[in-house]
């Protein structure tokens, strides 16, 4: 009896321990909230965007990887002696790709407002808001004259966050609110009449009015205004907080004013800098 009572003792203690070890490997959001220190020397920094989105992250005329964020990127991945490394996702699968490593941040205009619990966010370097554009004398001007009318955003994206939640009743009047996976193709379908109006980011906007200023007008009212920040796996603060750091040093040097300024073509702000 002795020895059977010892041998279930030891069968519980080993299940109990069987349960200690799965819960430790679980990859559950306990496990993505623990803290996470920065990259060493040396690391790969690998950067999630969105190469459909200028100005912040797109493919240039020369078929390479460019933006303002992705400059910004490359210089804070050299001051703190990391190797940076650009990697273009889809958009759905940001969350799945940051959790499990396969990229180290998300970087390319990505709106912090209703995200901040979900992960660790620098501060917020850009001012930013959710706009309307719409196609030039087609009689649109205001919200109220979206009535009955299509409007398409990017799936997943922070101007449809609005439209379904703060923004839901402006929503319902709309003939029909639609998704696609980039604004490129939003704006094309915009210029054909496929669509009456994209909901988009402001930055999105101005890069779009300025390549086609006879095409497209924003309308004067706004969805919201919110800001840009880099997003870390939930815990990552001590990386959030050394890239803050390092876009401070690059305000203060003059760096920042010089990108700003790169990109004032696609309508990016130097006034709309955050970090000083």
């Amino acid at each position: 009896m002795k020895k059977k009572l010892s041998l279930i003792i030891a069968f519980v203690a080993a299940m109990a321990l069987s349960a200690v070890m799965l819960a430790g490997c679980g990859g559950g959001a306990a496990t993505e909230s623990e803290p996470q220190g920065a990259p060493a020397e040396g690391a790969e920094f690998i950067v999630g965007f969105d190469q459909s989105y200028p100005p912040y992250g797109f493919v240039g005329n020369d078929g390479n990887y460019t933006g303002f964020d992705l400059d910004l990127a490359a210089e804070v991945a050299e001051r703190n002696g990391w190797t940076v490394k650009y990697e273009p996702i889809d958009w759905d699968a940001k969350d799945t790709l940051l959790n499990s490593g396969a990229i180290s941040c998300i970087w390319n205009g990505f709106t912090m407002e209703g995200r901040e619990a979900d992960y660790a966010f620098s501060e917020p370097y850009m001012l930013n808001g959710q706009v309307v554009v719409v196609k030039k004398d087609k009689g649109i001007s205001s919200f109220d004259d979206l009535a009955g009318k299509t409007v398409i955003t990017q799936v997943d994206s922070a101007a449809l966050d609005v439209l379904e939640g703060d923004k839901a009743g402006l929503a319902a009047t709309f003939g029909k609110l639609e998704t696609i996976g980039e604004y490129n193709t939003a704006f094309m379908q915009l210029e054909s009449g496929a669509v009456d109006a994209v909901a988009c980011d402001l930055s999105i906007a101005q890069y779009q009015m300025s390549a086609k200023p006879d095409a497209y007008v924003m309308l004067d009212e706004t969805l919201s205004s919110e800001h840009y920040a880099v997003g870390f796996k939930k815990g990552n603060v001590e990386t959030a907080e050394k890239v803050s750091q390092t876009l401070k040093a690059m305000y203060e040097d003059g760096t920042i004013e010089e990108l700003c300024n790169k990109y004032s073509e696609y309508g990016l702000s130097f006034e709309n800098w955050l970090i000083k």
